[in-house]
């Protein structure tokens, strides 16, 4: 899923692209695309694209008449330019947005289509779309930490929860948590204060370096190749590679359709944490460390 970084460099390429720009027409091949019925989407056709906010992991188009056109793209969405009246192909486009200079394609690779498109009128109904999570880029320590203790939560729940902190994806919480040095199980309310100052730095530093290199990797262009699984991650996507810090074989813990991936050596103390899946097959087998797990794979 797109997060803070990706959403951010996106917003940067549409500026570049769109800003000021008139919108000819909405192309939608999606039924389920679409949440809202009023206003109707025709409504903002022929209008001046005059703002483009960031709300948490959606991205606001803002357009004459205080209309904002909100679209979250949820985990396989994605924007692509084109030339104007670009094809939408049946498997995989579901919109287009016909401006005066080209096309901003919306695809979604897989069966599930989660990405949705909502039009609202006015900043009372882009609040709507706001799920309220707190801006973590330059927000001061005792913001943070009252926002991160005010639910007891496990370290990865808090970082990933939109209504605690706006932007915040699978992808790079796993990246913050592997920077602190902290369990992704460890809970909110039982960290120490230098662990939560070590916490909300390590939020700062991930994000900002990450913006910086996805803007180098874009370069001029638009950002066609959004991905949650990048090479320069240190543990997102990694599992069993070697952590970039101590070499240490990187471990996950699986759950629906996401999966947690961290540094036993760097953030758990050595111990493995509970694969849910292998857990519940092995039950008082499964290993508690490295060296536990090694012996069992040589059974």
């Amino acid at each position: 899923m797109p997060e803070l970084p990706d959403i951010t460099v996106y917003i940067e390429g549409l500026e570049k692209l769109v800003l000021g720009k008139t919108l000819k027409k909405v192309r939608i091949t999606s039924p389920f695309l679409l949440r809202t019925a009023v206003p109707p989407l025709s409504s903002i056709e022929g209008k001046k694209l005059k703002a483009l906010r960031r709300l948490g992991k959606r991205i606001a188009f803002g357009f004459e008449g205080e209309l904002w056109l909100v679209l979250h793209l949820m985990i396989a969405g994605r924007l692509h330019w084109r030339e104007p009246n670009a094809r939408l192909t049946s498997k995989f486009g579901l919109a287009a947005l016909e401006f005066e200079n080209g096309s901003l394609v919306l695809t979604e690779a897989g069966t599930k289509k989660r990405a949705s498109l909502h039009l609202v009128q006015g900043e009372e109904g882009l609040l709507s779309q706001d799920r309220g999570g707190l801006e973590v880029l330059g927000c001061l320590l005792h913001e943070f930490s009252a926002r991160l203790t005010s639910r007891n939560h496990t370290l990865k729940r808090a970082l990933t929860d939109p209504t605690l902190f706006s932007g915040i994806g699978n992808a790079y919480s796993d990246e913050i948590l592997h920077a602190a040095k902290l369990s992704p199980v460890k809970l909110t309310q039982k960290l120490s204060p230098e662990e939560v100052g070590r916490l909300h730095e390590a939020v700062q530093t991930t994000m900002t370096q990450w913006i910086e290199l996805l803007r180098a990797q874009v370069g001029d262009g638009f950002p066609e190749n959004v991905t949650a699984f990048r090479p320069e991650m240190a543990v997102h996507g990694k599992y069993q590679k070697p952590c970039p810090v101590c070499e240490t074989p990187i471990q996950r813990i699986r759950y629906a359709d996401n999966e947690t991936n961290y540094c036993p050596n760097c953030q758990t103390n050595g111990k493995l944490l509970a694969d849910r899946g292998l857990s519940l097959l092995l039950k008082k087998d499964w290993p508690k460390t490295l060296e536990e797990l090694e012996e069992l794979k040589r059974r």
